[in-house]
């Protein structure tokens, strides 16, 4: 953990996934087509706390929905990468674009498709409900689920690890 806690002190830019990551993996379709998912609002807090601190934040995900855009907007995620299952094209294309080194890069998934992203990034995180072949390659996992405060979590812990949380916590105050 102490190796963890020394990488997050240097990550200048975390990237999500949204299927299992920012959401708990369920698709919910209605009976005309209508697509819904459901979002942490601990998630939403902890990615703005982010961006607050100097911490930019991004989406790569491997669908494309209006729902994730509408999110993206609502967190001012600036860098949102949709229909993109060449996830490690896609995060070197974000890289290129904000010249930010991959041991800059947090990446955080829950599966295979997140998989080569994950070795990429100098910190790979996968959700605690992630798939096992991911949790096994990655640096970190979370506690919390993805979709159930595991963003939030990491969020935090980044944050700590730069010295931001405190002063975060006590303007709550």
């Amino acid at each position: 953990m102490k190796h963890l806690f020394k990488i997050a002190a240097t990550i200048e830019l975390v990237v999500f996934d949204v299927d299992g990551v920012l959401t708990d993996g369920q698709l919910y379709f209605s009976e005309n087509g209508q697509e819904s998912k459901g979002f942490s609002t601990l998630d939403g807090q902890g990615i703005k706390m982010l961006q607050r601190s100097g911490i930019e934040t991004a989406i790569i995900t491997g669908r494309s929905s209006a729902l994730v855009k509408r999110r993206a907007d609502n967190l001012s995620i600036e860098h949102l990468y949709q229909g993109r299952e060449d996830k490690i094209v896609a995060l070197k294309e974000l890289l290129a674009k904000t010249n930010i080194a991959p041991n800059a890069v947090c990446y955080v998934g829950d599966d295979l498709p997140d998989l080569a992203a994950i070795r990429y990034a100098g910190m790979g995180i996968a959700v605690a409900n992630a798939h096992p072949f991911v949790l096994q390659h990655s640096t970190g996992q979370t506690e919390r689920k993805g979709g159930h405060g595991a963003v939030r979590e990491l969020c935090d812990f980044i944050l700590q690890a730069q010295g931001k949380l405190d002063a975060i916590h006590a303007g709550y105050l």
